[in-house]
């Protein structure tokens, strides 16, 4: 630790936030990489916010209730963590010199569950203003579920702080809107409009009115003009904090690489290294030792370690409201534990329904929807809706009313037409802790929320999506709304596990499967048109094995016919007639590759058979990545342009989704 700053060169408050400078400075030098501009001008905003204003304790980064921070512009990441090793993380100053190193815990931008005190992994910009939404929703309704008056166990805010990048991404504007809309005043931003983008001032393509805009969107606007006013800036977030109706934006006009003399205020600075040369000069406008590097006065260390008294106290006030609450509201406390715990009562499953053969044919879609409510009867931490397809996608918890301004205890989301918000929302209502949430929309528009749903995958966030009109068989609405290539996109992403069902039944063991699982998000792939039940599968295997064997020849298969979804019926229909032909087939329901490749080789290859080469995969979608399952020998139906308008049947019978054109693809393939 280098001392070196005389007590007459500046303030308590001028050290701590010129430590911030430096710190970030340094490590971007050292690494070589990296975004300096942001964290030197938001220092003093983010030194007042940790220091002076938010709950938290660095002792127990998980403590339930904390104060939420957000760092949407991820790029600064160099600022969040010079704040968590001063303020006491397990976060050492040998972590900040390895910044963007190999196994560091300071990657280039925030990675949730790797770095301690990161809330969740920003980056993509837009992505962490979302989450804070999500974060900021779900504590409004933990509150008006266990909040009891003289009992406030649930009582924190969500700040973050967003870029001039964040609000030129569309998915800012949707998350604020559905904030604004709901009235989420714990819901505190602190917007860096430092004017400077990559490629030069923001003024080439952004001169919009921000303040006008989040007016709007009946946000609460609150001005800081100068970024080193210390007092202005504790006003501001003081004045935020008493507003209880609307979410509150504090514009902070701030200049990017503050006190560089040669790059203040320009592109350079925001995302490459200053220079060591402009590092030392630098610091000698700001007063501060040259060559003092990594340097961390004393008195700034205790300004900023003040937070761990700070934050144990505040935790031990809690927990002390806590236990007068345990002891006057038992049954809740037990909710509340299991809540937070993510455990899965005894039987939260026993209400899904059983489908039969004597069924009618269901889509299944609506079998989804009868099962989510099954679920929802037992778990009451299950949250969602949809991006204003509810009708359509069935995910409406009967059993409860809407979330809605003073109304948080609904379980009900009504999104609106903002799926890419959605997306980010779902993840941070779930990265608050204590709730487990869901989000539907048809297949053809998760392209709309793809990188939330691919951060939720980094994260290894179990979230479940609802995709239903899962083919070209949605029939008269058309290409534009007939998915062909989402079912190759989705499955290419690391860690989201898709499963198509191919009916009522195994619908009801996909959702079981979603609920249990813990490790990433689930894709549920769901038919606007009805499917028939599926005979009982007496075997030992079914979906949650990904694949197994549905119908199989006495012997030995000559071919074995691979399907998903709705086109499992059509395998089986096709299996009939080659059966007729004299030809042995074998039918594989495959409804998830992810739960599949899980499985031992020994049952991957008794369900596919090393030594039957001549397979054939059928799904209505692009052909790409079943060559791993059909090899050379094999073939597959599937589709290599884009649908067409008409009835489902008839766009399934033109792209040679029927039993004849299988069998004709079988023998075809058989007589190679």
């Amino acid at each position: 630790m280098n001392e070196g700053l005389p007590e007459s060169r500046a303030t308590i408050d001028e050290t701590c936030i010129n430590t911030i400078r430096t710190l970030s400075m340094d490590a971007i030098q050292k690494a070589n990489s990296g975004h300096p501009g942001a964290p030197m001008g938001l220092a003093p905003a983010a030194y007042v916010l940790w220091t002076r204003i938010m709950k938290h304790n660095p002792a127990n980064p998980g403590w339930l209730d904390r104060d939420r921070f957000v760092l949407s512009a991820g790029h600064a990441s160099m600022l969040l963590y010079s704040l968590l090793h001063l303020s006491g993380y397990d976060v050492s100053l040998d972590d900040i010199m390895n910044f963007r190193q190999w196994g560091s815990k300071t990657p280039g931008h925030p990675e949730f569950g790797h770095t301690p005190g990161v809330e969740t992994t920003t980056g993509p910009l837009g992505q962490g203003f979302a989450n804070a939404v999500g974060m900021a929703m779900a504590e409004r309704h933990l509150a008006a579920r266990f909040n009891r008056s003289g009992h406030e166990i649930v009582d924190h805010y969500t700040y973050m702080i967003c870029s001039d990048g964040d609000m030129m991404e569309g998915i800012s504007s949707e998350a604020a809107s559905l904030a604004g809309h709901l009235g989420l005043a714990r819901l505190i931003c602190i917007y860096d409009d430092n004017k400077i983008s990559i490629e030069g001032s923001t003024d080439i393509t952004f001169s919009e009115d921000v303040a006008l805009r989040f007016k709007a969107f009946n946000w609460h606007i609150l001005k800081v003009d100068d970024e080193n006013d210390v007092d202005a800036i504790f006003n501001a977030l003081e004045a935020a904090k008493a507003e209880t109706r609307r979410p509150s934006l504090i514009i902070m006009r701030t200049h990017i690489a503050f006190g560089s003399p040669n790059k203040q205020d320009t592109a350079a600075a925001h995302g490459a290294p200053l220079g060591e040369e402009e590092v030392c000069l630098t610091k000698k406008c700001l007063g501060w030792p040259e060559n003092a590097y990594f340097s961390v006065p004393e008195k700034a260390l205790k300004r900023f370690r003040k937070c761990i008294e700070t934050g144990k106290e505040a935790e031990s006030i809690w927990q002390q409201k806590y236990e007068a609450y345990t002891k006057e509201y038992q049954d809740l406390e037990r909710e509340w534990k299991d809540a937070m715990s993510g455990f899965l009562t005894n039987g939260w499953d026993a209400d899904i329904p059983e489908f039969s053969t004597s069924d009618s044919p269901m889509a299944t879609r609506v079998a989804s929807g009868r099962v989510l409510n099954a679920i929802a009867g037992k778990l009451p931490t299950l949250i969602g809706g949809s991006a204003d397809l509810a009708p359509s996608n069935k995910t409406y918890i009967d059993s409860s009313h809407e979330f809605q301004k003073d109304r948080y205890d609904g379980r009900n989301i009504r999104f609106g037409v903002r799926e890419h918000a959605m997306g980010g929302i779902m993840s941070g209502m779930f990265l608050h802790n204590g709730l487990r949430p869901y989000g539907g929309t048809f297949l053809v528009f998760a392209d709309y929320f793809r990188p939330a749903l691919r951060a939720a995958c980094l994260m290894k966030l179990p979230v479940i999506y609802v995709f239903t009109h899962d083919s070209i068989a949605v029939g008269e609405d058309g290409p534009t709304h007939q998915p062909v290539e989402h079912l190759a996109t989705l499955r290419a992403i690391p860690g989201l596990t898709v499963i198509r069902p191919a009916d009522a039944s195994e619908t009801a063991e996909a959702w079981r499967q979603a609920v249990k699982t813990t490790n990433g998000p689930v894709a549920l792939i769901l038919s606007r048109q009805k499917l028939p039940v599926l005979e009982p599968n007496n075997s030992e295997y079914g979906l949650a094995d990904g694949a197994y064997i549905l119908s199989d020849s006495d012997g030995k298969p000559d071919i074995i016919l691979i399907a998903t979804g709705s086109e499992v019926h059509i395998a089986l229909a096709a299996r009939r007639l080659l059966t007729q032909k004299d030809i042995a087939a074998r039918v594989v329901n495959m409804p998830s590759w992810e739960l599949f490749e899980k499985t031992p080789k020994e049952y991957q290859d008794h369900v596919l058979l090393p030594d039957v080469t001549v397979r054939l995969a059928i799904e209505a979608g692009i052909p790409q990545g079943w060559e791993r399952y059909v090899g050379n020998s094999g073939d597959i139906v599937g589709i290599t342009g884009f649908g067409a308008s008409a009835p489902g049947d008839i766009v399934m019978q033109k792209f040679g989704f029927t039993p004849e054109n299988i069998v004709q693809k079988a023998m075809d393939l058989l007589k190679r």
